[in-house]
């Protein structure tokens, strides 16, 4: 008993001299949102071998399977200042870790909102990461993988086509780049296979979310800006806010008059008007803006180099200076009355 007692004196001690930075939570957890039953018929049954040195059994494709659910996990800091749940979407060929550390290994965007007092929301989109996927027997057509040297080139860590190199010291950054480089091989280990047919059910699972969830603001970026602002267009009455950090398109003009009561705050890094791509996606974010504006409703829209910070790849929120723009993001927030 005494060292039982000992034991929670001494727990209760380190707790009360916690650290500012320490996160005390409230409550965490997972859970699944969507999804459907697919049936496969048809198919061959066959014997196999589960495991080596194990007997033979039976293999039957023909049946029911859950596919196209999402997963989410959550985080609920003791002292709550946000006044809604954040949810965060991640892009193509990525998962919710984009969120969670660095490539470099410091606190990412996730753990800097649940310090801020955010309800923080963390989901692997459909087809991605703990969400699973399904046969192609169920979507039919094969996943696309970025190669090695892709992100490299096309998220503006290189200084665009034919800038990498095998040999690290041979490749031929942008000047004053903020993402980590020394960490690429790290950050190439948290990418996935994604889908092109699959963005109808990538839908479904936000919507789910957003309908369990919300009210709630969105913090969204690259290919999670398309579905973010969507699903938007569909609950507009449930969505309170909306950062959209280079949206890789955002959502229909002729629907953005349904944004007119939440505020929209559209985030781009360094180089980006020098870069096709991205220029193409920036151009067509703020026409979506602006419809949004003339039908009375409120965007702001930041250039990181404009405010004097630069050196920003389209991987923003795991730079060296990520704090830096979560900060100008959490100042937002508060502007917007969506945070204490």
């Amino acid at each position: 008993m005494r060292r039982i007692l000992m034991g929670a004196f001494l727990a209760a001690a380190c707790f009360g001299t916690a650290a500012a930075e320490d996160i005390v939570l409230r409550g965490m957890g997972s859970f699944h949102v969507g999804g459907r039953i697919a049936e496969v018929s048809g198919k061959e049954v066959r014997m196999i071998q589960r495991q080596p040195g194990g007997p033979m059994t039976k293999l039957d494709p023909n049946g029911q399977y859950m596919v196209e659910q999402m997963y989410v996990q959550y985080f609920l800091p003791k002292v709550k200042k946000g006044k809604y749940p954040l949810l965060m979407w991640h892009g193509g060929g990525l998962t919710g870790v984009t969120y969670e550390s660095t490539p470099d290994g410091r606190d990412g965007w996730m753990n800097f909102f649940i310090r801020k007092g955010w309800d923080t929301y963390v989901s692997d989109a459909v087809e991605r990461g703990r969400s699973g996927f399904a046969s192609k027997d169920i979507w039919p057509d094969d996943p696309i993988f970025l190669t090695y040297q892709d992100p490299f080139e096309r998220f503006r860590i290189g200084d665009g086509e034919g800038s990498w190199n095998a040999d690290p010291q041979k490749r031929k950054l942008l000047p004053g780049d903020q993402f980590p480089a020394e960490a690429y091989e790290n950050y190439m280990k948290q990418t996935v296979p994604r889908w092109l047919s699959t963005d109808a059910a990538i839908l479904r699972g936000y919507l789910a979310l957003i309908d369990k969830v919300c009210p709630c603001v969105l913090l969204v970026h690259s290919q999670g800006g398309n579905f973010g602002f969507l699903a938007a267009e569909q609950r507009p009455d449930k969505i309170k806010g909306i950062v959209a950090v280079e949206s890789a398109t955002a959502g229909k003009v002729e629907n953005a008059a349904k944004l007119k009561h939440v505020p929209v705050l559209m985030v781009f890094g360094d180089y980006v008007d020098q870069h096709p791509r991205w220029a193409t996606f920036k151009k067509v974010d703020t026409e979506y803006g602006n419809a949004i504006k003339a039908a009375g409703g409120s965007v702001d829209l930041i250039n990181l180099p404009d405010i004097g910070i630069k050196g920003n790849s389209h991987m923003m929120m795991q730079d060296k200076n990520s704090d830096q723009i979560a900060d100008v993001i959490q100042k937002w927030l508060v502007g917007k009355a969506l945070a204490d």
